[in-house]
């Protein structure tokens, strides 16, 4: 495991194309024990899922182009990778890159894109075999730069990576990327009570305001995982998210039946919270729960009610972590109103290649001046958190 042996690059179109067990030894070797991956987003459970429901592939602008390296008669290495005809789903944006490319007479589409589609959560996106993690990693990073280069695609660009990648691929001639998201961190709370000690006394008052309002909405709370979430409440998520997808992104990234396929392959990875009135939903956040961390991916409602928005986000959600020992929850992309209910900023890691050594010049200032700006960012907001001033100051 030197790095001497002959690396074989394959490019999958589909990952039908490779045994679910060969990818995830690269994916979540962590889970041989019988435990949960460290997150499920990276599983081949999971990205086959939006291939199979069509929520990725043709007439999405999502092209699978998944690269897997093999050693030694074996799978060493491989990432979800796909060939992209636009910018959206992806929650780090490059809009502006786009149009600079254009104007200046390139094609900037379509590009690579290394990343889990439409989920803006921290992972390993080079996934290695255990032993073979720099030699794998460095495989990954030359054969998708190869692939990009030798088909005259603009870029690739790797999202959400973690920052021990993002350092190394930065080792490697890749352009880092500093972006911010709000997360929530476990204590060692006992109960959610021990959250809101650690807190101001009027964020904590505010806190237990909204709570209290949220759970007087004229229903029940209740929180689903496994066997608990039935085809008919996904039903119901269904016109939840179909909502707030279509408010915000002009229409759902994910098709129908990936909720079908999530039932059958996924719910023991899911946390589904919702809000029943007269027994029925009218209102839903749901969750994927890894080893050490929940993820809070989609919400929506068909009743609007004061708070049932923050209660079913964000404080059911510490309820779990804190219930299951977790010791982070991550709310997902943007969010300023997280911080005041104890999300607080932290840095998230990307990568990036480009082909035109020029526009990569010219990138690569704009991201050095980008990242003291979100390291500004982060540190006026950690300020302005809600925990008590001593807890601040250690968390700085």
């Amino acid at each position: 495991m030197d790095g001497s042996q002959p690396i074989e690059i394959e490019v999958l179109s589909s990952l039908s194309q490779i045994d679910a067990a060969d990818w995830d030894a690269c994916a979540c070797p962590e889970a041989g024990d019988g435990g949960r991956p460290d997150d499920p987003f990276t599983t081949h459970r999971f990205l086959w899922a939006l291939e199979q429901s069509r929520s990725v592939g043709t007439g999405t602008g999502w092209a699978p182009r998944h690269i897997v390296a093999r050693a030694e008669g074996q799978v060493i290495a491989a990432a979800p990778l796909y060939a992209k005809g636009h910018s959206q789903g992806e929650y780090i944006f490059d809009h502006n890159w786009a149009h600079a490319y254009e104007r200046a007479g390139g094609r900037y589409y379509p590009k690579l894109q290394m990343a889990v589609p439409f989920t803006p959560a921290t992972g390993r996106r080079f996934l290695t075999r255990p032993g073979w993690r720099e030699t794998g990693m460095a495989a990954l990073v030359q054969g998708a730069v190869q692939l990009a280069d030798e088909n005259e695609l603009s870029s690739l660009h790797i999202t959400f990576c973690t920052g021990e990648e993002a350092e190394a691929g930065a080792k490697m001639g890749l352009m880092p990327r500093a972006s911010q998201q709000f997360h929530w961190e476990n204590d060692g709370y006992a109960d959610f009570d021990g959250f809101l000690a650690s807190l101001s006394s009027r964020k904590r008052k505010n806190i237990r305001k909204e709570r209290a309002e949220a759970q007087g909405f004229g229903g029940e709370i209740v929180a689903l995982t496994g066997d608990q979430i039935r085809p008919e409440h996904w039903d119901a998520f269904w016109v939840f998210y179909q909502d707030t997808g279509a408010r915000k992104w002009g229409q759902p990234y994910l098709t129908r039946s990936f909720f079908d396929l999530a039932q059958d392959r996924l719910r023991d990875d899911m946390l589904l919270v919702l809000a029943l009135r007269d027994g029925r939903p009218v209102a839903g956040a749901l969750n994927f729960i890894g080893r050490d961390v929940l993820y809070g991916r989609y919400w929506g409602c068909t009743e609007h009610h004061p708070c049932l928005h923050f209660e079913l986000c964000y404080y059911q959600a510490i309820d779990f972590a804190i219930a299951q020992g977790l010791s982070r929850v991550e709310a997902g992309a943007q969010g300023m109103h997280k911080l005041a209910r104890g999300y607080m900023p932290v840095q998230t890691h990307s990568l990036h290649w480009v082909r035109d050594a020029g526009f990569a010049e010219a990138i690569a200032r704009y991201l050095e001046a980008e990242r003291e700006a979100i390291d500004e960012e982060i540190e006026v907001m950690t300020g302005y958190g809600p925990f008590k001033r001593t807890q601040l100051e250690e968390q700085d």
